[in-house]
Parts: structure tokens; C-alpha cells; sequence
């Protein structure tokens, strides 16, 4: 009895030792942006220094952030939107439809997961420019707006569901895509749900692509206008520090309100039906 209470005690501690160091950065970055301007960032003067939370009001004022985060938040919708969609479609037709067709589109999307992405960065920028859709949401949105990645999740998660419920759906005089919104996709919220966090997240902090297809303050995303808000010189940490905590927290509050989605996501698709 001792012992397990002496094990359970070192879990804890081991897990809180574990969370103080992944939370460490976080806290870091937040105690730096609410320092004065001009302040060194030694651990002295992160201790020592007063809080003060003009850094933010003077990042709004100052520069385009209300503009910058807008677009993030606008791209990473649509995308996120247009990939539940998409994909969903796209992987119930492969998972209930054995066709060859389908089973050469489903072939394709395992060899697109196997090629790097970076392969497509000048082919991608080509296409942008002859379509005339470079500098323009278009460029940050219609190339992604299906995932290859989506549609294998969501067919995996499709193909555990057992057909019995669409079958007799039909029976009753159902149309295909009553079947496929009003049943199907109800079942799937759990990938669906792991879906939408995991493409919200990576089109969130996505640099490399809205950094190449686009030029003008008007179409920049929130992580390539913190890139290019250091100095040539020197680096204003403070206001660095608090465009990066803007950036953070839309991330940290979906995460905790999704949390208990992602892991029945995670979990449901290792359950046999």
C-alpha cells in the first residue's frame, strides 16, 4: 500500500516536472512581452522589471497586426471548412464505393503523402503566378483546401463504421446525400473533429508557403509578419515576444476547448467495430 502511494507520488512528480519544463517557453515569452521597451532579457530583468502591456497596445497601433491576424484567422477557416468537406466526401466515396477509379485515387493519396511538400514549392509558385492568383487569398487558400492526410484519416474512420445504418437508410428512400450528411457525417465527428484542430493548426503556423505566394502587407499571415518584424540591426524583443503571444493563444484555446475531441478521435479509430 505504501508502495503504490510512493509510485503514484513519483508520477505526479515526474509529470509536473515534465509540464514545468514544456510550459517554460510559453511563460518565457509572456513575462518578456509584458517588459518596457528597451529592457535586456536576462533572467535579472525578466525578474526584476515592471509589467506593463503597452507592448500590445503599440504592436496595433503601430503596425498592421489587427490586418495580420484577420488573415490567419480567414484562411485558416475557409481551409479548415473546405477540408472537412472535401475530404469527407472524398474519402466515403472511397471507403463505400470499390471502384477501380477510386481505388487509383486512393493510391494516388498514399503516394502524395510520400513525396515532401518543400518538392512543390516552385511548381506551386508557377501555377499561382500564371493563374494570376498570386498575392491574393486565393493563393493562401485553394491550393489546401484538401488534405491528403484528411482523406486517409476520415477513410480509415469511414470504413470502421458498419453499413447496416446507410443500407437501411436507403430502404426508407433516402438520397445519397441525405445519407451521407444527415448519418455518415454525424458518425465521423470524432475525425472530423481531429480533422479540422489538426488543419486549423498547420495552416495557423504556416510560414513557408504565404511567405513565397504572397508580396503585400494586405494578403500576410500572422507567422510571416513576426518573421519579418525583426530588425536588420538588433531585435525588439518585447514586441516580438508579444506578436508571438498573440499568435499562440487562438492555438492554446482551441486546443482546451477541443481537447476531449482529439482524444476520442485519436482513441475511436483503434476501436474495432
Amino acid at each position: 500500500m505504501v508502495t503504490d502511494k510512493f509510485l503514484l507520488f513519483l508520477k505526479y512528480i515526474i509529470l509536473t516536472i515534465i509540464l514545468l519544463i514544456m510550459i517554460f517557453p510559453l511563460l518565457w515569452m509572456f513575462r518578456i512581452s509584458l517588459m518596457p521597451t528597451g529592457n535586456g532579457i536576462g533572467l535579472i530583468n525578466i525578474v526584476s522589471s515592471q509589467i506593463t502591456f503597452n507592448n500590445y497596445l503599440e504592436l496595433f497601433r503601430t503596425s498592421n497586426m489587427g490586418r495580420f491576424l484577420f488573415n490567419s484567422l480567414l484562411v485558416g477557416s475557409i481551409v479548415t471548412v473546405g477540408n472537412i468537406l472535401f475530404c469527407f466526401m472524398t474519402a466515403y466515396s472511397i471507403a463505400r464505393y470499390k471502384y477501380i477509379v477510386n481505388k487509383l485515387l486512393f493510391i494516388s493519396v498514399i503516394i502524395i503523402l510520400m513525396i515532401p511538400v518543400h518538392i512543390i514549392i516552385i511548381p506551386m509558385y508557377i501555377l499561382m503566378v500564371k493563374a494570376k492568383l498570386y498575392d491574393s487569398y486565393g493563393a493562401l487558400i485553394l491550393p489546401w483546401l484538401v488534405n491528403p492526410i484528411g482523406i486517409f484519416l476520415v477513410k480509415q474512420y469511414i470504413e470502421s463504421i458498419p453499413p447496416s445504418m446507410e443500407e437501411a437508410a436507403r430502404i426508407d428512400g433516402a438520397g445519397e446525400f441525405k445519407i451521407l450528411f444527415k448519418i455518415v457525417m454525424p458518425l465521423c465527428k470524432p475525425a472530423l473533429a481531429v480533422l479540422a484542430i489538426q488543419v486549423f493548426f498547420t495552416n495557423w503556423n504556416s510560414f513557408l508557403f504565404p511567405f513565397i505566394l504572397t508580396q503585400s502587407e494586405q494578403y500576410r499571415t500572422l507567422p510571416v509578419a513576426l518573421a519579418l518584424f525583426q530588425g536588420h540591426q538588433a531585435i525588439d524583443w518585447q514586441h516580438l515576444m508579444a506578436g508571438s503571444t498573440i499568435a499562440v493563444l487562438p492555438i492554446l484555446l482551441v486546443f482546451l476547448i477541443m481537447q476531449r475531441q482529439i482524444v476520442s478521435g485519436i482513441t475511436a479509430g483503434g476501436i474495432k467495430q
